[in-house]
């Protein structure tokens, strides 16, 4: 059976309502769409991001922050929307399971992703959380502490966190068994939790990790055969949105690295899921990583139609 990590982007659970409900229907039109994965014999383990998420749950723990009802820390804060998240897409797919006969079982699993303190990302704070202020506050805060923020997209000020790359997934094993059980795991939700390890045991730090990359590793660590990513869009383009714009289809890890050096992939858009996925197929030449959208699930399978990217 293929196993396949599937890499949930934000379009596959927010939608233009940011409610419980809201979320909850966006993810039952979602695992319809990956229940006809399951149909055909594939084995997933499904992973997720939770941007949106966890940027509006910073800005309820900042509007509530006191003495008796302290903010969480930003690794708490990721963990608390991987529940919340997972709880809604394990309801979901269980639901879309049942609906088609089929007698799987989907678990979500809180993850934990450890990183390297010497990551030069730890010196280069670049990922931007949480809530908007005006000039006057972010500089008033990076006075009061060690935070830095910075403009953002015209729209004001927010504070950046590191985004280290993930070297290690501590609830691998756990996640291999339940895909030698047959269970679908909802794992590494929003990149996963980030935390070092001192020997002993392992401590969150105050970091974001990219779920494209951390998805990748997750792949590689279970021997997956494909790393699929879930984006808007059907196919990663070369000139995108200009007159000249060409989707990219089969090509080979080689051709991809030239595409991504000349600059043709957004750094906050495409870029890291084709990063990721040449990482994922450099460390299993054998595997391959298709980019593609939710919508076109279903031409893929019958037509193989996405961008596929082998060694």
């Amino acid at each position: 059976m293929e196993k396949i990590v599937v890499a949930l982007g934000g379009n596959a659970i927010l939608t233009d309502n940011p409610s419980a409900e809201g979320q909850i229907q966006a993810l039952r039109e979602t695992a319809g769409y990956l229940v006809e994965l399951v149909k055909q014999d594939k084995q997933l383990i499904v992973s997720h991001g939770n941007g949106p998420q966890v940027g509006n749950l910073l800005l309820q723990q900042s509007a509530s922050d006191s003495e008796k009802n302290p903010a969480m820390p930003l690794d708490t804060c990721v963990a608390m929307t991987q529940g919340s998240i997972g709880y809604w897409l394990q309801k979901s797919l269980m639901e879309a399971l049942h609906a088609e006969g089929l007698e799987k079982s989907a678990v979500s699993l809180i993850t934990q992703i450890v990183v390297d303190p010497e990551d030069p990302a730890f010196d280069q704070p670049s990922k931007p959380i949480g809530p908007f202020v005006d000039q006057e506050e972010a500089e008033k805060q990076m006075k009061e502490t060690d935070e830095i923020f910075i403009e953002d997209s015209g729209r004001g000020y927010r504070k950046v966190v590191p985004s280290p790359q993930p070297i290690d997934i501590v609830e691998a094993e756990v996640i291999q068994a339940m895909v030698d059980q047959g269970i679908i795991p909802i794992a590494a939700g929003g990149g996963g939790i980030p935390v070092l390890s001192d020997g002993e045991r392992y401590v969150g730090v105050e970091a974001v990790i990219d779920k494209d990359f951390t998805s990748a590793k997750l792949a590689e660590l279970i021997d997956a055969d494909t790393l699929l990513i879930l984006t808007g869009v059907s196919h990663a383009y070369i000139n995108y949105n200009q007159t000249d714009e060409l989707k990219i289809e089969d090509i080979s890890v080689g051709e991809m690295k030239d595409y991504i050096e000349q600059g043709h992939f957004g750094a906050g858009s495409m870029l890291p899921k084709v990063k990721a996925a040449v990482s994922f197929v450099e460390n299993k030449p054998e595997g391959k990583a298709v980019i593609t959208s939710l919508e076109n699930i279903g031409k893929f399978l019958e037509e193989g139609s996405a961008t596929v990217i082998t060694s």
